[in-house]
């Protein structure tokens, strides 16, 4: 017996050896293999401010340096230089549904009721890729509105290097309050499939465990939705049964996040326990105050308010905004004053992926500096999401999720427009390309 186990101990030695030299941090030997590039653009905006003359050093799939240019260069690194573009770190997408497309091509209960699971995720797949040719280099997706499991299976495709995309937080089916949510509108015999979770009373620590279980980043609950009496926004969860679900994703290390639009429904978010509210349309003053006090960040989703408004026949531009456009501007500039922390998030699906600068654009019409924009959808970003030892600032260590675009957009934030350059964990994914 003595003898199998020394050799078995043989045998192993050589291998626990190579793993011990692999394992832990990567050693001299291999960050001399790894590839090492110098970034020169005009300026970098390193996710809170911005220096003119920097360059910026990526070996491997992280930042080594970055500062004035005469001091980044390496013997031996390839350098780019890209003239009259803003290097900025990989935007961040804190509201996505990569299983839905645009609402003016087929409506949500369609997509919910008619379109199979392989269509969806054919769809989520050219979504995906999309979205990082646009700059976005990490998203949060909030629920895959009846798609099961495929937001976790296609965040596994991305990390396989099967298909290309942004490096994905995911929620998995959401949770709603029995009766609350859709698709809506059949004959009540029926039992209609629904776009999240239903959950009630103590019945919810099972399913955000077998949400986590089926490899949820982010716990989705509906804190309001439109059930009410007359077919208005009401509050959903009671705030005991809220305070459950986040008891119960915190355990395990997963935070909450809320839709809600409601006053109350915020209100009871908030107490409850959940890290960020998603919408706040109907938000008050006293309600994000208490947002600041609790450090519950504000995704705000302008741009799906402006499309939808626009589905529904606002010609942008002409004539009076809609009632509702003029209450979301109300709301944002209330939580602006509150001091409450925004995270840049779109609700991008219902609009065409792809085009998620559109809310960063709009945080900037709605009253929104600039700069300010930017770090809700750099450092702010990877702050709420957890993520900021990892990415959202151009930074020594942080992984490489590096864009170029023309101009500068903290003077003309349309400049989010025109991409140039897309790097995500030091791997190229849109080369740059002067003249375009």
């Amino acid at each position: 017996m003595r003898r199998h186990v020394l050799l078995i101990a043989l045998a192993v030695l050589p291998i626990a050896l190579a793993a011990q030299g692999r394992g832990g941090g990567r050693g001299a030997a291999a960050r001399e293999n790894e590839t090492v590039t110098v970034l020169r653009p005009a300026r970098v905006f390193d996710g809170e401010s911005m220096h003119e003359g920097w360059a910026v050093r990526v070996r491997g799939d992280r930042i080594e340096a970055a500062g004035p240019a005469a001091g980044i260069a390496a013997p031996g690194a390839a350098a780019i230089d890209m003239p009259g573009t803003t290097l900025l770190p990989g935007l961040v997408e804190g509201h996505s549904h990569v299983l839905l497309h645009p609402y003016n091509e087929t409506v949500w209960n369609d997509q919910v009721l008619h379109e199979g699971l392989a269509l969806r995720v054919a769809r989520a797949t050219n979504h995906l890729r999309a979205t990082l040719m646009a700059g976005f280099t990490t998203i949060r997706d909030l629920g895959t509105e009846g798609a099961a499991y495929a937001d976790a299976e296609l965040k596994q495709a991305v990390e396989q290097g099967i298909i290309p995309g942004p490096r994905m937080l995911v929620a998995t089916r959401a949770i709603v309050a029995t009766g609350s949510y859709g698709p809506k509108g059949f004959a009540l015999e029926w039992d209609v499939p629904q776009g999240a979770e239903q959950a009630d009373g103590d019945s919810v620590i099972r399913v955000v465990r077998d949400q986590i279980g089926h490899g949820a980043d982010w716990i989705k609950i509906y804190a309001d939705y439109r059930w009410g009496a007359h077919g208005e926004a009401a509050p959903t969860f009671s705030l005991d049964e809220i305070k459950l679900i986040v008891d119960t994703a915190r355990s395990s290390g997963r935070p909450v996040v809320a839709h809600s639009s409601t006053a109350e429904g915020m209100r009871r978010a908030v107490l409850g326990g959940v890290e960020t509210i998603e919408h706040g349309d109907a938000g008050t003053p006293e309600v994000f105050r208490l947002m600041k006090e609790h450090n519950v960040a504000l995704c705000p989703t302008l741009a799906a308010g402006d499309a939808t408004s626009q589905y529904a026949g606002w010609k942008k531009g002409e004539g009076p905004e809609p009632a509702g456009i003029t209450r979301k501007r109300a709301s944002f500039k209330a939580a602006l004053d509150a001091g409450v922390t925004i995270l840049s998030g779109s609700d991008v699906g219902v609009f065409t992926h792809g085009e998620n600068a559109r809310e960063i654009e709009l945080m900037v019409n709605y009253g929104m500096p600039a700069p300010d924009a930017l770090k809700s959808a750099t450092s702010i970003a990877a702050r709420v999401l957890h993520m900021d030892n990892r990415i959202g600032m151009v930074k020594e260590n942080l992984l490489a999720d590096l864009i170029a675009v023309d101009g500068d957009p903290t003077r003309d934030i349309s400049a989010l427009r025109n991409v140039r350059f897309v790097m995500k964990g030091g791997t190229v994914y849109r080369p740059y390309a002067a003249g375009r």
